[in-house]
């Protein structure tokens, strides 16, 4: 069963928190980061993000970077930014996009969780990144990203939340400048505490990552490296009936030597192809979006084309295994610089823009995967193809911080 822990959480003192919350480090790069914090000497990407404070030519994973992510985190504290919480402590993090909300319990999860399957994944991750938030997280003392894990819903754990909520008074409560209501409660009654912990300890028999394989794998060798001091990890535990996947689409740079006309009818071999007048939005399991010359396209896969194992009826199995391998030639998804990755919530005029600018040749929109799906694929201890899966809304960087060894 699993075992989460409260912690002292480093947070924002109130009156701070909208302007310190900030998107996640690893949806920004440097230079939409710099543009994003531009007027805000409180915003966390301050730390995360840290680079924006440098000359632009900084190589991003150096230790001058961690350095002085370091440097901005302790002036954060100086300036009484940010205050450690004075006892170990849940907390509980709502949010609201339109008319979706969710809430999820903030807690330290166990690294021998994570080890021992408990935790249990859904995608492969790359040394690089890793290692970026390795030698983050060792610099600076704390862990800053927060893992999304999922959870199959505890009607006890539910209600406890609900009733936390109605009874008690927000510590943040913030409208963030994209729409989503950001809202967060400190439970720190050592009853409720207790029976929090005892609930996951009999009830729950593991928990999926959602979003933060990199931030759930670096913390875990950040234990190896330091010890017991780093045993639990930064996450958020949401009820699988409340989260939302979003699609994933996918750019690549050209044709692998295809005329147009001699890759459309590549595709019909597997395909049944159907002209659109507009950007299409996949309605259902294995139809596709193409954009391709100023024109849209529905794709519809064909019967016998794809295997019904959890990997295999994947949309994105299906993509890979009859269009992007053998037709464009990208054997592997993690490494090749010939695509890209574009989340749902940019929109479909996004991939229009990275082709209509000759950046990229075209542009695929996929359905967005479903809860199920990634939880028999982790289940199976099979790993879907790299960025399947887009939840939003995210978790705020900075609002809790996990420090490290204290």
């Amino acid at each position: 069963m699993i075992s989460i822990l409260p912690f002292k959480a480093l947070r924002p003192e109130a009156p701070f928190a909208k302007q310190v919350a900030s998107r996640p480090y690893d949806v920004l790069n440097s230079k939409e980061a710099k543009i994003e914090a531009q007027g805000n000497p409180s915003s966390f990407l301050h730390i995360t993000k840290s680079e924006i404070d440098l000359p632009e030519d900084i190589d991003t994973h150096s230790q001058l970077v961690y350095d002085k992510a370091k440097e901005n985190l302790d002036a954060f504290i100086s300036r009484a930014i940010l205050f450690r919480e004075n006892k170990e402590c849940y907390y509980i993090y709502q949010l609201i996009m339109n008319d979706q909300s969710q809430t999820g319990l903030v807690c330290c999860s166990s690294v021998d969780d994570y080890e021992n399957g408990l935790i249990k994944k859904h995608e492969f991750t790359r040394p690089e990144k890793e290692k970026d938030r390795i030698d983050h997280m060792k610099t600076i003392g704390a862990q800053t990203g927060n893992v999304f894990l999922a959870y199959k819903n505890i009607v006890a754990i539910d209600q406890l939340i609900e009733d936390w909520k109605k009874d008690r008074s927000a510590v943040y409560d913030f409208l963030a400048d994209d729409g989503i209501q950001h809202t967060i409660w400190v439970i720190n009654d050592e009853s409720a505490i207790q029976q929090i912990t005892q609930i996951f300890k009999e009830q729950v028999p593991c928990t999926y990552i959602a979003d933060g394989h990199h931030r759930a794998a670096s913390a875990a060798k950040v234990r190896s490296l330091v010890g017991s001091a780093a045993n639990g990890f930064l996450t958020t535990l949401f009820p699988s009936n409340q989260l939302k996947i979003m699609d994933y689409n996918r750019v690549v740079k050209d044709l692998n030597g295809h005329q147009a006309e001699s890759f459309l009818a590549a595709v019909k071999t597997n395909f049944e192809i159907a002209l659109q007048p507009s950007a299409f939005k996949p309605a259902q399991l294995h139809e596709f979006g193409m954009y391709l010359n100023h024109q849209w396209y529905q794709l519809t896969a064909k019967a016998n084309t794809y295997t019904t194992d959890p990997i295999g009826i994947l949309d994105i199995s299906i993509l890979s295994k009859n269009i992007l391998e053998p037709i464009l030639g990208i054997a592997d998804q993690r490494t090749d610089q010939r695509i890209d990755f574009i989340g749902g919530i940019r929109g479909l005029s996004e991939l229009e823009k990275r082709v209509d600018s000759g950046e990229m040749a075209i542009a695929f929109s996929l359905h967005p995967v479903t809860i199920q799906q990634l939880f028999d694929i982790a289940d199976s201890g099979e790993v879907m193809p790299p960025k399947s899966t887009w939840f939003e809304p995210k978790l705020r960087d900075g609002l809790l911080t996990n420090v490290i060894g204290e």
